[in-house]
């Protein structure tokens, strides 16, 4: 089932570089084979192969029988990362008799949503012999507790006000239990490592809370990160699905860094995709631009649902709803790739999936949030929609949406793979 599959996904890519390498799974086990950057390419049509850059990002491509030049691409883009709290270089703390991590928020986090919460740290260690490994406690281990009302008696009818700095640093042991360090932790975790070569780190909290299913008849469901490894999902199960031939070259991008602007060697502004579409359509200049021309990127990435509480702050006539299918996300001022043409496509895709669809406009009067699509239809010229499936509670710990809107994704990205 789609939906307990994506929940499996969830609950097993507790940061970007755990995403990856669950993709990378299920990648190899529908026979693609891992490409390096850093050496030659030879690929044939039909083949399946995949790169993966900054541990974070990865790219997957099931060459068509046509040379890229003459059928184009067809691309499915996403984003690994999502809103949380990343661990300090030097996070230890002693206050008041607790030790304590110092972090710093990533993205723009929901901070309110953090406090209370049974968290975990999973992430990349990287060693002394210049080797990194994947780590996750998969355990209660820390905890941001809340102020009691008894001392902040005006919270509920003034707001609660937190600060990144001074609030948010979740306490780890209490002093008592003597002096342990970040390192140390790490290395007893690894178990086959020392403390002293514990160099470096790329760890993050998260709610160890798994994801799950609600409502009367199970309609919803709940976790972390549904945005945006929904998307991810939607995007990889239908490229695994794409087994039979086609001319175009099928692809998926999935990028970290998205969440803060994209601007890495591994994010969307980076030369990541564009290296790889060039590579693979040969050493000709000629044949990657034309490869480009013929060629479409639906932007995945999760859309505003009406709030029931807060019905006021959408705009009146594009209040997309849980459960009314994928969102065509539009923005005349481009914080959205989506023209005319680029959302009559995917309509046309959808209409052949026979499943229905939304669309979502932000109110004048506010700002809009942004992609990986208008970056990458910058860098490389190529058509792009964006899109996305309905959610409330986006960037909090934990977030919703509905259950049925999972297939109708996947259902519309695999007509695409064989239009």
């Amino acid at each position: 089932m789609p939906v307990q599959d994506l929940l499996q996904f969830i609950n097993g890519s507790p940061t970007p570089f755990h995403a990856v390498a669950e993709t990378v799974a299920r990648l190899q086990a529908h026979g693609y084979r891992q490409l390096d950057e850093a050496e030659a390419w030879s690929v044939d049509g039909g083949e399946k192969v995949y790169v993966v850059r900054g541990g974070g990002s990865i790219a997957a491509f099931h060459l068509g029988s046509a040379p890229p030049q003459e059928a184009g691409f067809h691309l499915i883009g996403a984003h690994t990362d999502s809103p949380n709290l990343r661990v300090k270089p030097n996070p230890e703390r002693d206050k008041a008799g607790y030790k304590q991590l110092g972090v710093e928020p990533y993205g723009g986090v929901l901070l309110h949503t953090w406090l209370d919460r049974d968290l975990s740290l999973a992430g990349r260690v990287s060693l002394a012999d210049g080797g990194a490994r994947l780590v996750d406690f998969q355990r209660e281990l820390l905890r941001v507790p809340s102020l009691a009302i008894h001392l902040n008696r005006t919270v509920n009818t003034e707001g609660l006000k937190l600060n990144a700095q001074t609030h948010m640093a979740p306490i780890l042991a209490l002093n008592e239990l003597g002096d342990s360090t970040l390192r140390a932790l790490l290395a007893d975790e690894l178990g086959d490592v020392k403390t002293e070569d514990v160099l470096a780190w790329d760890l993050m909290a998260y709610d160890v809370q798994p994801a799950t299913r609600s409502g009367r008849s199970r309609e919803f469901i709940h976790a972390g990160r549904i945005d945006n490894l929904a998307s991810c999902h939607a995007g990889l199960s239908a490229l695994l699905a794409a087994e039979r031939d086609a001319k175009m070259t099928r692809g998926l991008v999935l990028y970290d860094h998205e969440e803060v602007g994209s601007r890495s060697a591994q994010g969307a502004a980076s030369d990541f995709l564009r290296s790889c579409l060039q590579r693979l359509s040969g050493d000709s200049t000629e044949s990657f631009h034309r490869a480009v021309a013929k060629s479409f990127l639906i932007s995945a990435d999760m859309s505003h649902a009406i709030h029931p509480n807060y019905a006021d702050l959408h705009e009146p006539t594009h209040q997309p709803v849980l459960g009314g299918g994928p969102v065509v996300k539009i923005n005349v001022n481009q914080s959205y790739a989506t023209d005319g043409e680029s959302w009559a496509s995917f309509e046309r895709w959808a209409k052949e999936a026979k499943v229905s669809t939304q669309r979502f406009v932000v109110r004048s009067d506010l700002g809009c949030g942004s992609t990986i699509g208008p970056i990458t239809a910058a860098e490389l010229g190529i058509r792009t929609v964006d899109v996305g499936n309905p959610m409330l509670s986006m960037h909090s710990c934990r977030e919703v949406a509905a259950a049925s809107d999972v297939p109708r994704m996947i259902d519309v990205m695999k007509r695409y793979f064989h239009a």
